[in-house]
């Protein structure tokens, strides 16, 4: 039976990292991605709900959005009878060089007040 030496593998730990290292970075990136997705969709849902409820109570719903809304966020207002529906659409940024963007959205339906003369957009 032939004993292993303890000089036989050397190296071998340098070639798993330089083979794992760039699997972990895409996961890091993908991981970064994500988190910001998820903050951009929670300050869309708020910006949404300011606009819906500024629209519905007769104000300017995509002003009263638009202080609350992600960068570059588009933002929606329509009166249909008695609801208004606010939308917000807002891109996320990829933490990658070439990748394409990623764009969530929110919307949020509120009811017009009483007595308001007419819900503005």
């Amino acid at each position: 039976m032939r004993r292993r030496l303890a000089g036989d593998d050397r190296g071998s730990f340098t070639a798993e990292l330089a083979a794992g290292l760039p699997a972990l970075l895409l996961l890091l990136l993908a991981g970064l991605t994500a988190v910001d997705a998820v903050t951009t969709k929670a300050a869309s849902l708020g910006a949404a709900r300011e606009a819906a409820l500024a629209a519905s109570r007769g104000a300017d719903g995509p002003q009263a959005g638009a202080r609350t809304a992600p960068v570059d966020a588009d933002i929606a207002v329509s009166v249909e009878g008695d609801q208004v529906t606010a939308t917000v659409r807002a891109p996320v940024r990829t933490l990658g060089a070439r990748l394409p963007r990623l764009t969530v959205t929110a919307t949020v339906v509120a009811a017009v007040e009483p007595g308001v003369p007419e819900a503005g957009p």
